[in-house]
């Protein structure tokens, strides 16, 4: 079920999803090999609740009352790919050395990861991005994968608001506007476009894979 209404908005939402589990390894094997669509971003941007409303399940991604709590690389398996929840970014009290183990499993997962078709970088669209997210666009840059700016949290935005602060945002991070997207995990507003550039990441790493895996 999703958040507006209780009602399937189709794609991912309508398709069956299993945990598969959690990981240290950046470079863990998944068997059966298959795309990956990573989502990122800061501790407190909304990412397991994004991930609830995307794939319709209440309960898949854990919220947690704590940021930063998720250490560990999650995987979810779909028919033809994988959802990979990776850790929040720029908790506060994490000490230096869960920073730097942080920091080594994201930048080799980004880096290397042979199977990731591309990623969804999450941002607060009430807010401009900080130092940690440009922080996180040079290594997203140079790991070369195709990314979707994400922003989350629009229903606490107004319509003109909201427009706003996309075109500010895809500014700030010189990106085009087509390559932001709206989102509300709680009144389920932009998943269903979300969902359609999944799948369109996925079959775009469907198509490389005999040459570039």
């Amino acid at each position: 079920m999703t958040p507006a209404g209780q009602r399937s908005t189709g794609g991912l939402a309508d398709l069956p999803i299993e945990f598969v589990g959690s990981f240290p390894d950046p470079l863990v094997r998944l068997e059966p090999v298959l795309p990956e669509v990573a989502f990122i971003g800061r501790s407190n941007v909304g990412k397991s609740s994004l991930l609830n409303a995307l794939t319709g399940r209440k309960g898949l991604a854990r919220v947690s009352a704590t940021p930063g709590k998720t250490t560990l690389l999650n995987a979810f398996r779909l028919p033809s790919f994988y959802l990979v929840d990776l850790p929040g970014y720029g908790f506060a009290r994490a000490g230096k050395a869960a920073r730097a183990t942080y920091r080594t499993l994201v930048t080799r997962y980004l880096r290397e990861r042979q199977a990731l078709a591309g990623v969804a970088w999450l941002l607060d669209a009430r807010h401009d991005p900080s130092d940690r997210d440009l922080d996180m666009q040079e290594l997203l840059v140079e790991s070369g994968r195709p990314v979707l700016a994400v922003l989350t949290k629009a229903d606490k935005l107004g319509r003109s608001a909201q427009r706003e602060r996309a075109r500010a945002i895809a500014q700030a991070l010189a990106l085009p506007e087509d390559q932001v997207q709206i989102t509300s995990a709680r009144s389920g507003e932009g998943i269903a476009d979300l969902s359609a550039s999944i799948l369109a990441l996925v079959t775009l790493g469907q198509k490389l894979a005999p040459t570039e895996r």
